[in-house]
């Protein structure tokens, strides 16, 4: 696979294509392994749908609060789109969406590039 749609974090490599091909049931397993953030319980009202955020934070490699500081994220509005509790607006979606394709470009444009 080209160097271009990998990218290298502690030691890891995102593969970015496989991202971009995962199906919706391969992304929710994904998203409901995550242990940084358990899915909503089954008591509680309203859907709980898998959030893009979510598996764009784990092919990544970073916890919440590494993703929350790199792109400049409260954590706090993180958690909430994770958890299905509110959904990012078109701006925000359009900047996950940046982050999706280019995560190294917006960390180094934002100062928060990491030191590995």
């Amino acid at each position: 696979m080209s160097r271009k749609h990998m990218t290298k974090h502690a030691g890891t490599e995102s593969d970015w294509d496989r991202l971009r091909t995962m199906s919706d049931a391969e992304a929710e397993a994904g998203a409901l392994a995550d242990k940084d953030n358990p899915p909503l319980s089954t008591d509680r009202p309203g859907p709980a749908p898998v959030a893009r955020v979510k598996v764009i934070r784990r092919a990544l490699h970073l916890t919440q609060e590494e993703f929350s500081v790199r792109y400049r994220i409260p954590l706090g509005t993180l958690r909430d789109w994770e958890q299905g509790r509110t959904e990012p607006d078109q701006a925000a979606q359009a900047y996950l969406q940046v982050i999706a394709t280019e995560p190294e470009t917006v960390s180094r444009a934002l100062g928060t590039r990491s030191a590995a």
